[in-house]
């Protein structure tokens, strides 16, 4: 039986119709690799939606939202603790300047290899680039109450906002949650610590080699 992983997506929000990450979440296979994904809609709901997703089991999480202004699929690095809302959430609230966890830590940040996950990406052409900046709405609210709370790897991706193009994003990041899943494994981290230890061997051997004073 196939390991799972969760990705989720948010409703519309601000009266709009569409949701570009939801229209993403449904273009995304049944499947990944080795795991077989779980999908689910949450409301663009400070603290609800990442309550729902702490109550789902999985190996990793991967929280998708979209962002309006760019242009390109941005995986993000980190997330703060720190509400301010622009415009209310679906239930009406407009947070402003107010922490998510009271006396938290400051930030957030994902133990997936963005960088280098990135980096390899665009080495095979696909449009994609690294943010550290989640916002402050529901979309920080999320990545920040569930990276700080649960264990395996959580990582939240920004596309765009144009829901035309949602296949388009649907391909980066299925490829983002493929190779991101592929370096979790155990296999890749018993591979990356071997190599580690051949380098430290081979110094030791230099250094063992080298003439006495």
């Amino acid at each position: 039986m196939k390991q799972e992983i969760l990705v989720t997506a948010f409703e519309p929000f601000e009266g709009r119709k569409r949701n570009a990450s939801a229209e993403v979440l449904q273009l995304l296979p049944d499947a990944i690799g080795a795991y077989r994904i779980r999908k689910m809609l949450l409301p663009v709901v400070f603290g609800r939606a990442a309550e729902l997703v702490l109550q789902q089991p999985a190996e990793a999480v991967f929280l998708l939202g979209e962002a309006g202004n760019r242009t390109t699929v941005t995986p993000e690095i980190r997330a703060v603790n720190l509400r301010d809302a622009r415009i209310p959430d679906n239930s009406g609230y407009k947070p402003e300047r107010g922490e998510i966890v009271p006396g938290g830590p400051t930030e957030y940040r994902t133990d997936v290899p963005v960088s280098r996950i990135v980096e390899r990406m665009k080495e095979e052409g696909c449009p994609i680039e690294i943010s550290e900046d989640a916002g402050t709405f529901v979309c920080n609210d999320t990545f920040y109450r569930v990276g700080t709370k649960r264990s395996g790897p959580v990582e939240f991706i920004h596309c765009p906002g144009d829901a035309d193009k949602a296949a388009v994003y649907s391909r980066t990041i299925r490829r983002f949650i493929e190779i991101a899943m592929e370096q979790s494994s155990p296999s890749y981290s018993n591979i990356i610590k071997n190599s580690l230890n051949r380098i430290h061997n081979v110094d030791q051997v230099v250094i063992g080699n080298g003439v006495d004073p």
